[in-house]
């Protein structure tokens, strides 16, 4: 089992899954505005690991059915978050889906390994 932490309402499960060098992680917690999405990415960045992380792709469904979704640079990923939330009805939670590239890249591949990271998230109890 992954290690997992809480921090303030926010779960983190550090080390999710590897690919070919790049390293998971998958991060949530309750949001009920776009103001507390974007605080909650400004405190997941303020640990320096997720600060200096090549992605933090992240998305919610906000509980009046607004959908927010951030790429961070990693193209689609937001995207692949919000139909996983959608399929699963979650809303008010915002999932983050933190890389580190490890030096190759993933090509289509990139986002199994999202879907696998929130799946990890999702499964975890």
């Amino acid at each position: 089992m992954p290690p997992k932490g809480h921090l303030g309402g926010m779960k983190i499960i550090d080390n999710a899954l590897s690919d070919r060098g790049s390293k998971y992680a998958v991060s949530g917690g309750p949001v009920t505005t776009a103001e507390e999405a974007t605080a909650f990415i400004k405190q997941l960045c303020r640990a320096k690991k997720f600060a200096k992380a090549s992605h933090n792709t992240w998305a919610v469904i906000l509980p009046d059915g607004t959908p927010i979704k951030n790429d961070d640079g990693e193209s689609g990923a937001g995207m692949v978050i919000l139909r996983m939330l959608e399929r699963e009805d979650l809303t008010g939670h915002i999932i983050v889906v933190t890389r580190w590239f490890g030096g190759t890249k993933l090509g289509g591949d990139r986002f199994r390994r999202v879907k696998d990271a929130v799946r990890v998230y999702l499964d975890d109890d």
